[in-house]
């Protein structure tokens, strides 16, 4: 009788090698649990078997309630940005009209790997939450894939597109779409993969990893659920949001229908999308340490944010004095949002992210800057060298 993971081997192109014995801890029927239409993948360098589908989420959230409509035109809506980041500006204060509770269920898409080559179940899952821009694929860039880096040294992981994005639910982008239930949204998540009703396997220790965005609503987990997490790496994060004026000008926020009307034609105006590769380069981007096929393939499946987020950013920071486990921040040298270009001047600026944020982590938390590299970490050359930080640090704190 041909085996579950014989017939994934063949399907996925598995080396015979692999295929020699099942992978440790991976069961189709088991591992599929809680997706819908479950699919049967690999990551990009095929060093981990994936299970793939939307699962559904619900969630509720204490939402912001916004004095704002969806523009009629790209003129309406770039007056928006104008508007917001004017000298002086009552737009912040006045598109607030208070709070407004958000429930629904959700489905998000997701996928979850385990290591091919690994002869010991993991005992540790990694929970990957990507930021502006991307969508999971930030984290299995061909190439590039944290996927698969990760599954080599061992571990299992868990990524997703944030609501709004990807594959995942499209809802109202001004007032579901928001900070506020994209965190309630990972945090349910975190508990179906804790209780095993996503994945079937109930894990004792869960990473959290966010980009940027995602690295602001890990922020956002830690402060309001502390017992969520085991351990966090943020990634393109620092307190200095100085420059992210500077970062939604280069965005140049264009309706996302009508950048591209293929991928993004039935969505409302409120979904936006950066308007150029020129824009992308600007914000993620540090050349000459990128390829120019890897980013022209990015820069081709970007990925919508929508007005919600926009006025809610960074409502998910603040600080996290339950959260007791280690934490580390890698930021690129030259990142341009959260840096200016500088994550070094006048100090390393993720450095102060410990105490201002995780007053209690624990021994061996730390910081590390990565050369030459800009924003969108994973879509550089030096990625490798980022990656070798992170698996390095989960490993030295026992996890």
């Amino acid at each position: 009788m041909l085996s579950l993971f014989s017939l994934a081997a063949g399907l996925l192109g598995l080396s015979t090698g692999a295929a020699a014995a099942p992978v440790s801890g991976f069961n189709f029927l088991t591992t599929s649990k809680g997706f819908s239409s479950p699919i049967l993948s690999s990551s990009a360098g095929g060093k981990a078997v994936c299970i793939s589908g939307n699962v559904a989420v619900k969630a509720s959230a204490l939402n912001t309630r916004l004095n704002v409509s969806n523009p009629p035109n790209q003129s309406a809506s770039t007056e928006i940005v104008v508007e917001y980041f004017q000298a002086n500006s009552a737009l912040p204060s006045s598109a607030n009209a208070g709070k407004a509770t958000v429930s629904g269920t959700y489905n998000i898409n997701a996928q979850l790997c385990y290591p091919v080559a690994s002869t010991v179940s993991p005992s540790t899952i990694q929970f990957l939450t990507h930021g502006i821009n991307f969508d999971k694929l930030y984290w299995d860039i061909p190439g590039l894939s944290y996927l698969d880096a990760a599954a080599t040294a061992g571990y299992a992981t868990f990524s997703f597109d944030r609501l709004g994005t990807g594959a995942s639910d499209h809802p109202d982008p001004i007032q579901v779409v928001q900070s506020a239930l994209q965190v309630e949204i990972a945090h349910q998540m975190i508990q179906s993969l804790r209780s095993g009703a996503v994945g079937g396997v109930a894990w004792q220790k869960v990473v959290g990893i966010g980009h940027s965005y995602g690295s602001i609503q890990t922020v956002g987990l830690a402060a309001q659920y502390p017992q969520d997490l085991d351990a966090i790496i943020l990634q393109a994060f620092t307190m200095d949001g100085g420059n992210i004026p500077a970062t939604i000008a280069a965005f140049n926020p264009t309706i996302a229908s009508q950048n591209d009307f293929v991928r993004f034609g039935s969505l409302p105006s409120g979904y936006q999308v950066v308007n150029s590769a020129i824009g992308d380069q600007t914000a993620f981007y540090r050349y000459p340490n990128f390829s120019p096929s890897t980013f022209s393939y990015l820069d081709s499946k970007k990925q919508t944010f929508t007005i919600g987020d926009f006025f809610t950013l960074t409502n998910p920071v603040a600080p996290a004095p339950a959260f007791t486990g280690p934490v580390q921040v890698v930021n690129g040298q030259n990142d341009y949002i959260f840096c200016a270009s500088d994550c070094g001047y006048p100090s390393d600026l993720g450095a102060q992210v410990l105490p201002a944020l995780f007053p209690a982590a624990a021994d061996g938390s730390r910081s590390c800057i990565i050369p030459g590299t800009g924003h969108g970490i994973n879509a550089h050359t030096t990625a490798p060298q980022a990656y070798s930080q992170m698996l390095g640090f989960i490993n030295s704190v026992g996890l």
